[in-house]
């Protein structure tokens, strides 16, 4: 079959002897990976295959789900479905850089990253991990009994369970697993991190946006969408990505009193800064404490190498998630947890993670204050970034990398990309006078430069 060639039903259903669903998707994938569906070829319609082949169209559409799931095939609007190619794994599109500036980039503030001169030092936590108790012991820990003592006054409510993971994201991806399956609607802010929007199109979820405000999530959006069951509610509790607001208390209950008459809907909040926030996230587990779990990592404020963060949450829900782990890594290192109980208990990285926060918040408002001065607002009031409007994306990107800057294209984030952005990361930003007034100029001059330079 050469490439761009429409297959007949007759000619595919010769190769098809097991006539299931999986059947199916098994005889597609080898002819995939064979070369004897090329890549572009048109396949038939679902009802034509399933006609040939005397099963029902439903089982045809199933075996089409997994090799879409799989990026073998791709539906293409009126050119129907088609070949995209051998099995691959699914791609953070949104996550991954775009461009490469040839060795020109003097500035990244794409990068929202914590900057090592603010981070604590890790040779004596490392040491405090070293001793451990059951060092090497093969059994699996889900938490260490130290590191489960220096966050357990933390959580804003009391889980039935805790586990910790290899890092924030790792533990949302880990619930979002457990709780849903293809096609699932997911509740999430809009906008929201890129990483979470991967997460949730590499396991086939419906996105449903959740309009926010300087509060939160807004209530009556959420009841809109609770309209359309979805299974899980997803979101970000405090200096969101890349918005830069925290969940109020009053926002958490008004929320919590809705999702409370919805109760086949899972609550997964995300704090992925931890200790580096200004002010402490209200939380709906306070008011649906056996509904949610919080994930909360702790890389931003003590280093990415320890690769960790923490999933308090119902015993059930967490189990799900210890089960999948048991299909990989089964536990996170006992040295690394116990090496982080001890920054978390120790007084001096207290006091400099308290500095590296005020830093970080310095940096931010900095830049925000010089925008502002050339008519361009930003509303973050936490995080280590800003959420700048734009007239014209793809204008102010080209704009910034002509001068060797990067910078994140706000759509990365967005659901429904109403008004453009540009995400600016303030985290490494310089702390002199001068290079902050230029950044700010370069960055107001992206903002206000036309679709026309396209």
């Amino acid at each position: 079959m050469r490439e761009s060639e429409q297959v007949t039903p007759g000619a595919l259903a010769g190769h098809i002897r097991d006539t299931s669903a999986r059947g199916i998707a098994v005889a597609m994938t080898d002819l995939i990976r064979s070369g004897e569906l090329a890549p572009g070829s048109a396949l038939p319609t679902v009802r034509a295959l399933a006609g040939e082949l005397a099963v029902s169209p439903s089982t045809v559409a199933e075996a089409w789900a997994v090799l879409r799931r799989h990026r073998m095939i791709a539906t293409l609007g009126r050119r129907g479905t088609v070949v995209s190619g051998p099995p691959s794994v699914p791609h953070p599109v949104r996550f991954e850089r775009v461009g490469d500036f040839g060795g020109r980039l003097t500035l990244d503030l794409a990068v929202a990253a914590p900057d090592p001169a603010l981070l604590p030092g890790l040779t004596d936590a490392l040491l405090a991990g070293a001793r451990t108790p059951r060092l090497n012991d093969y059994s699996r820990t889900a938490i260490t009994d130290g590191l489960l003592d220096a966050v357990r006054a933390t959580w804003p409510f009391t889980p039935e369970a805790w586990t910790a993971v290899g890092g924030g994201y790792e533990g949302v991806q880990l619930l979002c697993q457990a709780l849903i399956v293809p096609g699932d609607r997911v509740m999430v802010e809009d906008p929201t991190a890129a990483r979470l929007l991967d997460i949730l199109e590499a396991l086939d979820a419906q996105v449903l946006p959740i309009d926010c405000d300087a509060e939160g999530p807004r209530p009556e959006a959420l009841a809109r969408a609770l309209d359309q069951r979805p299974a899980l509610f997803l979101h970000q509790s405090r200096a969101q990505v890349p918005c830069g607001w925290t969940l109020s208390e009053r926002r958490a209950k008004d929320l919590a009193v809705l999702l409370e008459a919805a109760p086949n809907v899972t609550v997964v909040e995300d704090d992925g800064i931890g200790p580096l926030t200004a002010e402490p996230a209200a939380s709906i587990g306070t008011h649906l404490p056996r509904r949610t779990a919080l994930v909360r990592s702790y890389s931003k404020a003590y280093g990415p190498d320890l690769r960790l963060g923490v999933v308090g949450g119902p015993a059930e829900l967490v189990e799900r998630a210890r089960v999948l782990r048991t299909f990989g890594s089964g536990w996170t290192s006992r040295i690394l947890q116990d090496a982080l109980a001890h920054l978390l208990t120790d007084p001096a990285t207290g006091r400099r993670v308290e500095e590296a926060a005020r830093r970080y918040r310095e940096r931010r408002t900095a830049l925000a204050e010089r925008l502002a001065g050339h008519g361009v607002p930003t509303h973050n009031e936490d995080g280590l970034m800003l959420w700048v409007p734009v007239a014209d994306e793809t204008s102010a990107l080209v704009t910034l990398a002509a001068r060797g800057v990067t910078v994140s294209p706000g759509s990365r984030f967005c659901v429904s990309y109403a008004r453009p952005h540009i995400r600016v990361a303030t985290s490494r930003l310089s702390d002199d006078p001068a290079i902050l007034d230029d950044t700010a100029e370069l960055l107001a001059l992206a903002a206000s430069a036309a679709d026309h330079l396209r």
